[in-house]
């Protein structure tokens, strides 16, 4: 008779592009986003928590440049093996499809213009990377309701604001703003989009606003080559060209190009790039009443300015984009110098509350990668990768373990926080261990002779771990790591411990 196959065991790792996050890692993002809500709050904006699954077709179109049902997204379909399979559900992607339909569902009930913000995973079904991975958090604020581009300024003052306020220093951050409606003046003017016709050039445009989104990486002669014939690589591949002729690629590439020392030369040389087109004029005085927006509210090009070269969402946007750069170098994970980029994007989006009301519906808001945030201000060594581990109060006999509870509790009530070992607490050494294992500050310690004396012992570790390393014996004596007080001052003098630590 064969033997009953075993069951396999389960492997014990994440699914691809899935990583877990512990200690401080969790307690570094609620923190950040604790202040990015204040800020968000205080410029009058009222939370949102929408559900993490969504109709397929309450998503609509998922990720960018994507055609292929459900592609991008994690979708199933409610009861797929019955007679009447269900709707088609998928986690979101972003923050954004969702408030398009929570404005849509709860419109009548809403104020006008509805400001939210709203924190959260978001999931894509993309291809994992370094750094990149299927399960990351948003950070979004929206306006919807409101047509004027005062609501992208202070969207943009906003983004500011935020960044300073989680320890990104002025001066290592831009805010770089466009506008859409220019970038269609552009393609009006150099021949590739016609207003009466937008299908009509449509594969070369969307060749064109590639190439244009390309240009950190290819340089101006690889985008060049992009907009006329085509463009060979390194590796010997060839990929087509928008076959402009070189006065239309003159066209695209003075608009690259056309970033000034100041925010009224570049608007003024906008100007000159998008005349004859209506679409791109307007444009362009959005994109100078957005500076004057900003400038009366106290942000300066030393934080904000007008940016052509910024191209977000080609089939998205409708008006003005913006985007948070880092403008500090990292050294990579090969050790090469880069620089780190973009934190955070966002702009305006009056079509997509239109998908479910069939009336255009005004909108603007940003997007702030909290992941990409944490990495730059580790990168900066502004972030303290240590956990802050629990005062833990050690158990010396474990009959008297109710007097170790009653003095975490005191401490608790103080504000402190703390734990009893509730490991095997037979071998001393190993609940020191432990407690060194959890980047914990200080332990109690009260034995027989400590309980009958009425007294107990401070131990403060991490001035015992920097004067083992280094400590003379001087500095030993001076300052001793460990403390007898009288029981009742326990909690005053953990408090001290803590104090001089933290100084």
């Amino acid at each position: 008779m064969a033997k009953p196959k075993k069951t396999p065991r389960p492997k014990a790792e994440t699914p691809k592009g899935f990583r877990d996050y512990f200690g401080a890692e969790v307690t570094h993002r609620a923190e950040m986003l604790r202040k990015i809500a204040a800020v968000y709050h205080r410029y009058g904006f009222d939370a949102l928590e929408s559900s993490a699954v969504e109709t397929v077709e309450a998503l609509g179109k998922f990720l960018p440049d994507v055609d292929r049902p459900n592609e991008g997204v994690f979708a199933w379909q409610e009861d797929a093996e019955g007679e009447k399979p269900g709707d088609w559900l998928a986690l979101r992607y972003d923050l954004t499809a969702p408030l398009a339909r929570v404005y849509a569902q709860h419109r009548n009930d809403l104020p006008t213009p509805y400001r939210r913000y709203a924190m959260g995973p978001v999931w894509r079904n993309e291809k994992p990377g370094p750094g990149r991975f299927r399960q990351f958090y948003q950070c979004d604020a929206d306006t919807v309701g409101a047509p004027s581009v005062a609501a992208d300024a202070e969207i943009c003052a906003m983004l500011a604001d935020c960044l300073e306020e989680v320890g990104i220093e002025r001066g290592d951050y831009i805010v770089r703003v466009n506008n859409r409606k220019v970038l269609n003046g552009v393609m009006e003017v150099a021949g590739v989009l016609d207003p009466a016709a937008p299908e009509k050039f449509a594969h070369e445009r969307g060749i064109v606003l590639r190439a244009i989104d390309k240009l950190d990486r290819l340089g101006s002669d690889g985008v060049r080559a992009l907009l006329g014939e085509g463009r060979k690589d390194d590796s010997g591949d060839f990929t087509d060209g928008a076959g402009l002729s070189d006065a239309q690629a003159d066209v695209v590439m003075g608009f690259m190009e056309a970033k000034r020392a100041d925010g009224t030369a570049t608007v003024a040389r906008l100007r000159e790039l998008v005349a004859g087109s209506q679409t791109g004029a307007r444009g362009v005085d959005e994109l100078e009443l957005i500076a004057d927006l900003l400038a009366a509210g106290g942000y300066g090009p030393d934080r904000i300015e007008i940016d052509p070269s910024v191209v977000r969402g080609l089939g998205y946007y409708t008006g003005p984009v913006f985007e948070a750069e880092l403008t500090f170098d990292i050294q990579d994970e090969k050790g090469r110098t880069r620089n780190f980029g973009s934190v955070a994007g966002g702009g305006r989006y009056d079509d997509l509350v239109k998908r479910f009301t069939g009336q255009e519906v005004p909108a603007t808001g940003v997007s702030i990668g909290v992941d990409r945030l944490l990495a730059a201000l580790a990168a900066k060594g502004r972030l303290d990768t240590r956990a802050e581990g629990p005062v833990v109060v050690t158990v010396m006999d474990k009959a008297r373990m109710a007097d170790y509870q009653a003095m975490v509790a005191e401490l608790r009530q103080a504000g402190i926080r703390a734990e009893v070992y509730l490991g095997n607490p037979k071998n001393f050494g190993n609940q020191l261990k432990y407690a060194d294992r959890r980047g914990s500050p200080v332990a109690v310690i009260e034995g027989g002779d400590e309980k009958a004396a009425g007294v107990v012992q401070i131990k403060d570790l991490i001035l015992g771990a920097k004067m083992a390393e280094n400590a003379t014996l001087e500095e030993w004596k001076g300052r001793p790591s460990q403390h007898e007080v009288p029981r009742d001052q326990l909690v005053a003098k953990v408090r001290e411990i803590l104090e001089l630590q933290g100084a």
